[in-house]
């Protein structure tokens, strides 16, 4: 196997230089520090590091200071929840592009009390006096919700999951579990490098589209000067002062005091149906994971609808039917196998997955027979142009956020949150120092569609914590940002462990591919699908030769170098036996795993 990874890697120096780069946003020329292959290492894949291995805790996210700050929590006598909830706080302060308080949050928690999973759904509903027929004479006209504006907000659920999670398993006060994210909101932290891109990108993007909505307290709290650069102190007092009042004033703050107050009279300024009694009515749900065996006794566990995370268990479901290990990781065929599964899971993604109290998921669709009888219809030699109607396109672009902690106890936080694209929908309640997402951009406007627009309704959801357990017990949280690439990405880490031996670290880092096209779950129900085949991207880790291959093979292939679109990665494993943690995090952000 370690001469399969070092021929990859090979390949990998050669390509930087000799493939062309896809004519769209995606790719970007390669800075001259980057025309060189990677070093070499004395164990171990050449272009990955070592995972981190600790005892007693450890934390895993997007950015180097909120894995401090859980450390810290965890140090100060805290458990995982504490420190999951810490550093959530801080990824919303450090890293907007990728989540906030305006946005939602899922959780899959594993207690060694009880040898339970938990899943927590923490989505947020449409105005409730709002019809379908209201919403399409504000768009007037238009055939989907817009990504920017007050159309496409959804209430936010982050806060309330916060306190859903303490209130079942914290240990600290919320304020002692807040005050980080205070004071470095007020003091200034250092924009860190991918982050301070991905500003960048988000200040272009809404400047192209201000004239649609409200800017001005956007540009205000976070580009007065401009998109902060990396190493640039940025300060968010406003954060600041709605973080305390939570802190101070518990979960009812932001959804029945001042803060709620303020959101609402700012969203009816407008042109917002929500009122005070759609945030006051609004509650989490505490739901059931669901797993299904891979292989070797490891099992993959994901939340049920309104998320996708049922996708990714399809396709296990899928590629549990052929040995992928007989070929190469590299190889055309299990890129082929694995793309063609992810096309067969994500017809199914557009017909059925909604807001189950609307439209209830039909659990025999993770069923093995299932699994086998869409696993015929792949063609191991070739791409099949269309899987039947209805398959989706989700989102590209993601901006999300994945974070995990373990404490020293065997308490397991695998967690995801997120304003959905571009930071959010661009609005910025007055001085509260967050975006509101704009979540609500995903919902159809047939009324026919599973995920069609309704009031009180949540919408369709592409975040997704996982889990992994093996042999029974629980083993690892796992989590991969980045919308549609979700799911493929789950699946991808769990084939380079399960089924090639790669450590935490080198299944994320490996070159992943992301298969996007097909229909979209926010068009109509019913007619022809305008991009069956869709598009494979891939990254340049995988061989010239598979390329050529796949593209012989029907597939249209683009190579795509930036990172920018196969997500970002955060595993943490246990030793079921030892109590040790293998920590591993994603080298296309600018996080850290660390332990103690």
């Amino acid at each position: 196997m370690k001469r399969t990874i070092a021929a990859l890697t090979a390949t990998i120096a050669s390509l930087a230089l000799a493939t062309p780069l896809a004519a769209d946003d995606h790719a970007s020329a390669r800075p001259v520090a980057e025309q060189i292959g990677a070093g070499g290492r004395p164990i171990g894949a050449d272009w990955s590091r070592s995972p981190v291995i600790a005892q007693h805790g450890m934390a895993a996210t997007a950015h180097p200071l909120a894995t401090q700050i859980a450390l810290d929590i965890l140090k100060a006598g805290g458990n995982a929840v504490d420190a999951a909830i810490a550093a959530n706080a801080a990824l919303g302060l450090m890293e907007p592009t990728g989540n906030g308080i305006g946005g939602d949050i899922f959780v899959i928690i594993y207690d060694p009390k009880t040898d339970k999973l938990y899943g927590l759904n923490g989505s947020g509903r449409s105005p409730k006096n709002q019809t379908l027929e209201q919403l399409k004479e504000k768009l007037g006209g238009a055939d989907s919700l817009p990504a920017f504006g007050p159309l496409p907000i959804t209430i936010p659920g982050t806060v309330d999951g916060w306190f859903e999670m303490h209130n079942r398993f914290g240990q600290l006060p919320m304020a002692d579990v807040l005050a980080p994210t205070i004071k470095y909101a007020r003091e200034g932290h250092p924009v860190a490098p991918v982050i301070g891109m991905y500003l960048a990108r988000a200040l272009a993007g809404f400047e192209r589209n201000s004239d649609k909505f409200d800017f001005s307290n956007a540009r205000a709290t976070w580009f007065a000067n401009g998109a902060p650069k990396a190493g640039e102190i940025f300060r968010n007092p406003d954060l600041a002062n709605t973080l305390e009042r939570i802190a101070q004033n518990g979960r009812d703050e932001f959804y029945r005091g001042e803060s709620a107050k303020i959101m609402v009279d700012y969203l009816q300024r407008q042109g917002s149906a929500f009122t005070l009694e759609d945030f006051a009515e609004h509650r989490s749900e505490w739901v059931e994971p669901a797993c299904v065996h891979y292989r070797k006794g490891y099992e993959l566990c994901e939340l049920p609808p309104n998320t996708q995370g049922f996708a990714a268990l399809q396709m296990v479901n899928i590629l549990k039917n052929v040995d992928l290990a007989q070929w190469e990781r590299g190889s055309p065929e299990v890129i082929h196998y694995i793309t063609e599964a992810k096309r067969i899971a994500y017809a199914d993604v557009a017909k059925f997955y909604a807001d189950p109290d609307y439209a209830p998921f039909p659990m025999e669709l993770l069923s093995d027979e299932y699994g086998k009888a869409r696993f015929e219809l792949i063609d191991p030699d070739k791409a099949t142009p269309e899987f039947g109607p209805g398959e989706p396109k989700l989102e590209g672009p993601g901006d999300t956020t994945y974070m995990t902690v373990v404490d020293g106890d065997g308490l397991m936080v695998s967690l995801i949150q997120s304003n959905y694209r571009g930071m959010g929908g661009g609005l910025t309640p007055d001085g509260m120092g967050f975006m509101f997402q704009d979540r609500g951009e995903l919902y159809s406007l047939d009324p026919a569609h599973a995920n069609a627009y309704a009031p009180g309704k949540r919408p369709f959801h592409t975040i997704i914590p996982a889990f992994v357990k093996k042999d029974g017990k629980p083993y690892m949280t796992l989590g991969l940002m980045g919308g549609g690439m979700q799911p493929q990405g789950h699946v991808q880490v769990l084939i380079n462990i399960v089924d090639y031996g790669m450590n935490l670290q080198e299944a994320g880092d490996a070159a992943r591919l992301n298969h996007d096209g097909g229909r979209q779950p926010t068009e109509a129900a019913s007619g022809p699908s305008a991009d069956p085949l869709g598009t494979l991207f891939v990254e340049p880790g995988i061989p010239a030769a598979t390329v050529e291959a796949l593209k012989r093979m029907g597939h249209k292939v683009e190579v795509i170098d930036n990172g920018i679109m196969f997500g970002g990665y955060q595993a943490i494993a246990r030793d079921p036996e030892t109590g040790v943690l293998t920590g591993a995090t994603e080298m296309r952000k600018d996080g850290q795993a660390q332990g103690y």
